[in-house]
């Protein structure tokens, strides 16, 4: 069983206890949940950087990445630093994160909040609308094409918009619908971990002009962005890069400075 086996299992077992714990009636009537979302996707589509930063307090790969700071601090620092959205960790067993930091982070700033997590449930997007997300994500390495339909088409019927994950040409091409609304590649290779944008670059022209195009993991130059736009990518996420600093808002802001300057 991979880590990714192990993490779905487990989401299975969160779910069943979490479902028994807090009904989806009290979800439905959570102060967020009747928000207006802000869309992460026409912020990628103007945004001359098109960053989404993250918070992750640790991974399944790189154990401890950053466990010192408050997640309102992150959130105000990169919304400072003109970032697009921010990206937020939702899996406690495997990155240290929580329900409460999207919610502190939607307390905190007004920009597109995701939820970055293992969704294979609707109850799971009905969670995210209540703690103030605006979009969610979804990994095709882990879901059907039904599933996926279904999952998407019940966020948007919430307000939520879907980022949906790819890692190769099979994923991309089960996942193509209109219930989509961003479609990612993910750089890093689910077997070997190894990172390489190559990916992203292969799979570009597949990608229809209709979904706004998000390359994921392994960015961390200004260079590897500016390749990547020619492209025709809009949107980067970039994870470990800024919150293995001590201020991942300032150096969010040094990175946008640097990217909005470069010719």
């Amino acid at each position: 069983m991979n880590i990714l086996d192990k993490i779905i299992a487990d989401k299975h077992k969160e779910l069943i206890l979490k479902k028994l714990v807090v009904p989806v009636s009290q979800l439905e009537q959570a102060a967020l949940f009747e928000r207006e979302t802000v869309s992460l996707a026409e912020k990628l589509r103007t945004s001359k950087t098109g960053i989404i930063a993250e918070h992750k307090r640790r991974s399944p790969s790189k154990s401890v990445i950053n466990q010192d700071l408050n997640v309102e601090d992150v959130a105000k620092g990169y919304e400072d630093a003109g970032i697009s959205g921010m990206s937020v960790l939702t899996d406690g067993k495997y990155f240290g994160g929580s329900l409460d930091d999207l919610l502190y982070a939607r307390a905190a700033v007004k920009m597109p909040l995701l939820r970055k997590e293992f969704i294979i449930d609707e109850y799971q997007l009905l969670e995210a609308r209540a703690h103030g997300a605006d979009v969610i994500l979804l990994i095709a390495a882990v879901l059907e094409r039904e599933e996926i339909e279904r999952l998407s088409e019940f966020a948007k019927s919430i307000g939520l918009e879907v980022l949906l994950e790819v890692h190769n040409e099979e994923e991309l091409q089960k996942s193509i619908m209109p219930s989509l609304d961003m479609l990612g590649v993910n750089n890093r290779n689910l077997k070997t971990f190894e990172v390489s944008t190559d990916i992203s670059k292969e799979l570009s022209e597949k990608i229809p002009d209709d979904f706004v195009k998000v390359s994921e993991s392994g960015i961390s130059s200004v260079e590897a962005i500016k390749d990547l736009q020619q492209f025709g990518y809009k949107g980067f996420l970039i994870g470990e890069n800024f919150m293995k600093t001590n201020n991942p808002g300032k150096a969010a802001a040094e990175f946008v400075r640097a990217l909005s300057t470069s010719p």
